[in-house]
């Protein structure tokens, strides 16, 4: 595979996540409502911080060397990203 195609596809792989992660969070709902586009982002970086922490743990089952440190960041990063969306919703 060429160098140039290989990056085109590495940098629509991430366009994808960040396109799918404003949809979840809802970027259709300001335009509705006429609000501001904070909560969107706000909600982007948390499902972000939730998958970096997903990625971690995947990382300590496959690691032998790192694997406390891959658990500790792992979990500590999807317990942020939960502590956020209740803290969003209200809930704390």
């Amino acid at each position: 595979m060429n160098v140039p195609t290989s990056k085109i596809l590495v940098s629509f792989k991430y366009v994808y996540l960040v396109a799918f992660f404003a949809l979840l969070s809802g970027f259709f709902h300001p335009l509705i409502t006429n609000q501001s586009f904070d909560s969107v982002i706000i909600g982007v970086l948390v499902l972000f911080a939730g998958l970096a922490g997903g990625i971690l743990l995947y990382k300590a089952a496959t690691s032998e060397k790192y694997r406390i440190i891959f658990l500790g960041g792992g979990f500590t990063l999807v317990a942020v990203s939960l502590h956020f969306i209740f803290q969003l919703t209200g809930r704390v």
